[in-house]
Order: structure tokens, then sequence, then C-alpha cells
């Protein structure tokens, strides 16, 4: 039986500061083979930090990382071309075309003239750019801009592929594909680290990172996460909405509470529905009150929630 491949990433005890702030605090991560990893937290989470440490932009405050067998940031140059990195700002030049933007990248990677023109034939067919080719890139749309992205993070097929929110500006229907073609290099092998902010973005990713301030507050895969969530999750109908979430918001047995449509989504402790109902009743609102299913989002409430606690907030 074959020896079992070492992970692509390890950190440990990975840690950024600037100044007084730190960005990243103390994270562990390990990253397998093959599999799409997420990183999933707001604005401001240390995503990003994360990310370009990972891939020997930014040299550490503290910790330790190897990938692909490589240790950053010592080995950042040899790491380079066995990486791809692709931003959620376009990063490619929009004065030229498709065509020009795929050939100065493959001489960047110093891939022979005969060799690059297969392998961009093949990415033209792959992301639907041949039509494209003589195209200035900045004149394309945004789910086309970012076909062109990926197809030049991959051109010289990276065994690693970081992704920086990378479908902040596109519509649903490009993200699919987006995400189709995701999991396409991952059957062939590849290893993804795709940042995001979405959920249900997450929930796509074989295993995810819930961040939160620089710090690691969840880790598993989507699946596990929601049924370890620590509370329950409740649906709850009742005439006067913002009244209710003013009330309930209030109440320590709450954790979070979202108004969906014409209901409310509340995460609460575990065994409190009771009490919630009474202190609606006591208030003169009369309430339904239904156990509904866990989310993503329910569990990244959870382990901010407790991050805050933990934080004194």
């Amino acid at each position: 039986m074959a020896a079992e491949a070492p992970p692509a990433i390890v950190a440990r005890g990975l840690s950024k500061r600037f100044g007084a702030l730190t960005a990243v605090d103390a994270l562990d991560l390990t990253v397998q083979r093959a599999e799409v990893y997420g990183f999933l937290g707001p604005n401001g989470s240390g995503k990003s930090t994360t990310i370009r440490m990972l891939c020997g932009l930014l040299a550490p405050s503290a910790g330790k990382i190897e990938v692909l067998g490589c240790t950053l940031p010592k080995d950042a140059e040899a790491l380079k071309r066995r990486i791809g990195y692709m931003t959620q700002k376009f990063s490619l030049y929009d004065d030229l075309s498709v065509r020009e933007n795929l050939d100065f990248l493959a001489a960047l990677h110093s891939i022979k003239p005969a060799a690059a023109r297969a392998r961009i034939d093949e990415l033209y067919r792959q992301y639907r750019l041949g039509e494209l080719a003589d195209r200035l890139a900045g004149t394309l749309s945004g789910g086309q801009r970012q076909r062109l992205a990926l197809a030049g993070a991959v051109l010289h097929r990276p065994e690693l592929l970081l992704l920086d929110e990378p479908t902040s500006a596109v519509d649903p229907q490009s993200r699919r594909e987006f995400w189709d073609a995701l999991f396409d290099l991952a059957e062939a092998g590849a290893t993804l680290l795709v940042s995001t902010h979405l959920m249900d973005e997450a929930e796509r990713c074989h295993r995810l990172a819930i961040l939160d301030h620089g710090r690691l507050v969840a880790n598993g895969t989507p699946q596990a996460l929601m049924q370890a969530l620590p509370g329950s999750t409740l649906s709850i109908e009742c005439p006067q909405p913002r009244r209710a979430q003013a009330l309930l918001e209030r109440l320590p047995q709450v954790l979070g509470v979202a108004q969906i449509g014409t209901r409310l989504r509340v995460l609460a402790a575990h065994g409190e529905e009771r009490a919630l109902d009474t202190a609606l009743r006591d208030a003169g609102m009369e309430a339904r009150i239904t156990p509904v299913a866990a989310n993503l989002e329910d569990v990244f409430v959870a382990a901010t929630h407790r991050l805050r606690q933990e934080n004194g907030g």
C-alpha cells in the first residue's frame, strides 16, 4: 500500500503583527493534498494576510510554515513555480489582449513557445476564452475577467492554487461555473485554498476554517461543523418580528437573531425554546417556535460569539 502523501500546507503558531495590530493570531492549519479547503470569515478576519504568508509574499511575525515540502519564507523563491495565486482584484493587464496576457505569463514561467501555444489553446477551450483572444482584458465582463484570471493562475499547472475572494465581483451563474472549474482542478490532483465571506461558497468546500479577528474559531467539514453546533436553531413566527427581535437580542441565552422574510431565525442555547416563548408572551407577543436545521451561518455566529465571550466582549 502506497504511503499517504504529506499535507500540502502545514502552519503552526502562525502570526502576523503590523505594529500594535495582530492580523493573524497563532493559527494552526493543515491542508491535505487535492482538497478544496475554505477560509470563511468577514473582511478583516485575517484571510488575505494568511494567504499572502502561505504563498511567500509576506513574512510571518511568528510561527512555522511548510508548503509542498518547502519551508517559508526561506524557500519562497523555489515555491513560486509550484503554486498559483488569484486575488479578488483583477491583476492582469487591462491594456493587453487575452492572448497577450497569457503569452506574457507563459514567458514569465519560462514555458517554451510550442508548449505555451498548446497550453494556451487548451485554456481557451477549458475556460471559453477562444472567442475573446483578441479582446483587451479591460473590456471584458466580470465573469470573463474571472475566467481569464483563473486561466492565468493555472497556466503553469500549479500543484497548489490559492484564491483570495475570487468571486466577489461576479454574478451567481459565473460563480457556479467558477466553482465547477475549481472542482475539476481538484479532481485532477491540485490542492485549492479558497477564501470567502459567502456561506454558500463555504458549504462547497471539502473542509474549512472559520477565522475571526485573526484567530481560528472553528475547523472541519461543513457537515461536521453544523452537526456539532453548540446550540439550537429556531424559526420564530410572530406578528411583530422587529419588536420580537429587539427583545430576543437582550436575552442571555440567545446567541444570534436574524430576520428572514417575515420570520426570525434564532440561535439559542440548547433547551431554551420554552424560555423564549415565555419571554415573548410576557411581552404580549404570540409566537410559533419551530426547530430548524443548522447552517454555516449559525456555526459562524456561535463560533464568533464564543470568541467575544473569551475576550470579555
